[in-house]
């Protein structure tokens, strides 16, 4: 995996993206990730360039959701808004976490703080447990950091990225 570049951010930005790169390299079976704002915008992902550049030379492997690190947080988004709202309708509180097995993968979504989801994408044959236990270890160290401020942090280094990348 080719970390994003850290160049420039804060050091609870480059912290931020170190336990992201530690969890898809130490939890077997992680394909990718995507943090996502409470509006559904891609603050973070393990490779955000992996997917787009694969596509482009016609050579997209299956690592990952088709597409972009952006649509990774798009289905993020989707699923974070239809499981908060069932909660909502059944009174039942808020969500901790949701998991969705498929025949050939798995999708963990996972609260950090503020509205904020912890995407992963995982193999069909990933211990759905150690991955959920790992992101919530994610969840505990990043939670009280993603504030405001670094949230728009990311946002700005995302952008900045993909218009560097786009030329």
């Amino acid at each position: 995996m080719t970390a994003p570049s850290t160049f420039g951010l804060s050091s609870e930005a480059r912290n931020l993206h170190w336990l992201l790169t530690n969890l898809v390299e130490e939890v077997p079976g992680i394909l990718s990730v995507a943090v996502v704002s409470s509006d559904g915008l891609l603050l973070l992902s393990s490779d955000p360039e992996r997917n787009d550049a694969a596509r482009q030379a016609g050579t997209e492997r299956r690592t990952g959701p088709r597409g972009s690190a952006a649509d990774l947080a798009t289905i993020v988004s989707g699923v974070g808004s239809l499981t908060i709202g069932a909660a909502r309708l059944m009174d039942f509180g808020g969500v901790k976490h949701t998991m969705v097995a498929m025949d050939e993968g798995s999708l963990f979504v996972m609260s950090i703080s503020d509205g904020s989801l912890l995407g992963v994408h995982g193999s069909a044959d990933c211990d759905m447990s150690v991955v959920a236990y790992h992101m919530a270890l994610f969840v505990g160290r990043a939670g009280h950091v993603l504030t405001p401020e670094l949230r728009s942090e990311l946002r700005k280094s995302l952008e900045s990225e993909s218009t560097g990348s786009a030329r």
